[in-house]
């Protein structure tokens, strides 16, 4: 079933949703399954899996010379995708990315998704690799996200990249793209960036996931920003409780978000990464049950593999 088709079905009710990472390169399902359980009896109707684009590391050689490699460090997405939904019966959501992907590579990609029934897909352009400084798309890759959402829709039309298929079977993705609260690190400003969000609504995307945010005022506003400009789509914010001291520092690093005086207050009175969760687990609580009284469709969480400060969060709100 399609997310919007989820949301649609709940019929005013805030849906319950999480995403999850591919485990690295040598470990097995098993670390996944063992996330995925906890949360299973809050009914979650699809879950996310994030992809993980190549990185390059260099080796030294007993010469001393370096070599240079490409590496996926956490393959397995499509994989992963299908035993969900085997296992689970509930849909699975593969995330697609612009970087590492020419267009037949994107398209190839969605063939195997549509053959294993996987109806919905997340649309990123993604971050640039380690060794750029900024975002540098494939030789004949998607450049953004509006134009990976474009490729999509022409392939729910029937239409292919190899231009011997005239009429091609038309696939059925519905697809979800990022939104941010707090603008995405590159853009100059909030309006000049939902104008880009906008974009993709127009190109074809059907619902929007929220970076993350730990001020709910930051995505109301979002929210009233997005209608305003015209954007009707759901707009579904994504969530991540604290769990360690060093993440003040992390999260705002790498991610752009501003935390709360309140909440870093109450963090840096900790002793420890244990009094450390408590509050993070009590900021989630609070979040969502402010979130679910405004009728947000989906309270959606970013486990990072960790689900049982997310299951204490939604055993006092679902």
């Amino acid at each position: 079933m399609k997310i919007t088709e989820h949301i649609e079905k709940a019929k005013g009710r805030s849906l319950f949703s999480f995403e999850i990472l591919p485990p690295l390169k040598g470990q097995n399902i098993q670390s996944i399954y063992d996330g995925i359980d906890p949360l299973m009896e809050f009914k979650p109707p699809f879950i996310d899996v994030t992809y993980h684009r190549e990185e390059h590391v260099f080796n030294e050689k007993e010469n001393g010379l370096l070599e240079k490699r490409i590496v996926r460090k956490r393959p397995g997405t499509v994989g992963i995708c299908a035993a969900i939904q085997s296992k689970y019966g509930v849909d699975a959501v593969p995330h697609i990315l612009c970087g590492g992907f020419s267009k037949e590579d994107t398209e190839n990609f969605l063939i195997d998704l549509d053959f294993l029934g996987i109806q919905n897909v997340v649309a990123l352009r993604g971050d640039a690799i380690k060794s750029e400084t900024y975002f540098t798309p494939e030789p004949k890759g998607n450049k953004f996200a509006k134009d990976l959402v474009e490729q999509i829709m022409e392939m729910n039309k029937g239409n292919y990249q190899d231009e011997v298929i005239e009429k091609g079977h038309n696939t059925n993705f519905c697809v979800g793209v990022a939104g941010y609260p707090e603008k995405h690190m590159e853009a100059p400003s909030l309006d000049k960036d939902i104008c880009r969000l906008k974009e993709k609504i127009e190109a074809g995307a059907e619902y929007v996931v929220t970076q993350m945010f730990f001020d709910n005022s930051k995505y109301f506003e979002f929210v009233d920003k997005c209608r305003e400009s015209g954007i009707t789509v759901p707009i579904i914010p994504g969530l991540k409780p604290l769990a360690t001291k060093r993440q003040l520092s992390i999260i705002p690093h790498r991610f752009h978000v501003d935390m709360p005086e309140d909440l870093i207050s109450e963090v840096e009175k900790c002793k420890d990464n244990k009094e450390v969760r408590q509050v993070g687990i009590e900021w989630g609580i609070q979040q969502s049950k402010e979130l679910v009284k405004a009728g947000v469709p989906v309270l959606h969480y970013y486990s990072m593999g960790k689900s049982t400060n997310i299951q204490k969060i939604a055993k006092a709100v679902f």
